[in-house]
């Protein structure tokens, strides 16, 4: 069984891509911070890396410097090409931007480890990874509730271009109109609409309302829309993203008498649906 290190501070993202992992057949390694990562990998040797860039104390760069031959996959929100350039430079085996497709991530897996088992990266031949189902390296992830395809992560559902979640920047998944119930969205236009009443946002609050309703119904992390509306709102933080969406949630009840925002505790936040 080939063992991967998911090294990433979003417990809740680490904790889907563990399950993810689990479910195709690996074993999973987790670490939360650089220092952590570093630790871990005194101890262990991973048979493949799944990094994020922007970890507390030492960076994910500093890691990816120190992991020794290891193949790393980047996973991170940072989309600069100067930024993918680099750290494939730096030695990355592979990068991957949030959000993604958790059947593009399988793949990339796959073909790193086959690299490895054939030798390509100078490493000694391991011997083949294989699910219930005899696939290297392939699963369906499912959520907790058992039901694929339902949570942060979408699953392997034989749906072409189907995301990890939609973005708010414009990607794929996002019409120029959204609509949920009386609740709609002209992107065109920027402007948001409760039945007749026409409501103002500010730019940030436009930003998390276009996420949301790209998304409706599904759990959305902080971490995981402070990634997606960086590049339209880098004023953004943790701190002040409550305070966006609290100013958000007040305007749409006053516009249609009901709270369309549910907060869920400790995770993050999801459009009603």
């Amino acid at each position: 069984m080939y063992t991967i290190a998911v090294i990433d501070d979003d417990m809740y993202i680490g904790d889907m891509l563990q399950r993810l992992l689990e479910e195709a057949g690996y074993g999973v390694l987790r670490a939360y911070s650089g220092t952590e990562a570093l630790m871990l990998l005194e101890r262990r040797r991973p048979d493949l890396i799944l990094l994020d860039l922007m970890l507390p104390g030492i960076s994910g760069e500093e890691v990816l410097a120190k992991t020794q031959g290891i193949p790393v996959i980047v996973v991170s929100a940072k989309n600069g090409i100067q930024e993918k350039v680099s750290v494939l430079l730096d030695g990355a085996a592979d990068y991957l931007t949030k959000p993604f497709d958790v059947r593009e991530l399988l793949a990339r897996i796959a073909v790193q480890l086959r690299k490895r088992e054939q030798g390509v990266d100078g490493q000694p031949g391991c011997g083949a990874n294989q699910n219930a189902g005899g696939q290297p390296g392939c699963g369906a992830y499912q959520s907790a509730g058992g039901q694929s395809g339902h949570g942060a992560y979408q699953s392997a559902d034989g749906q072409p271009g189907r995301r990890a979640y939609q973005s708010a920047g414009g990607q794929s998944g996002c019409s120029a109109h959204l609509a949920c119930g009386n609740l709609a969205l002209d992107c065109d236009l920027r402007e948001a609409r409760v039945g007749e009443q026409a409501v103002r946002l500010t730019r940030t609050e436009y930003a998390i309302l276009k996420l949301l309703m790209a998304n409706p119904g599904r759990v959305l992390t902080k971490s995981a829309m402070l990634d997606c509306i960086s590049a339209d709102t880098p004023d953004c933080t943790e701190s002040s993203l409550k305070v966006h969406v609290s100013n958000l949630r007040r305007k749409l009840m006053q516009a249609g008498g009901k709270d369309y925002i549910e907060s869920v505790w400790g995770i993050g936040f999801k459009l009603q649906e």
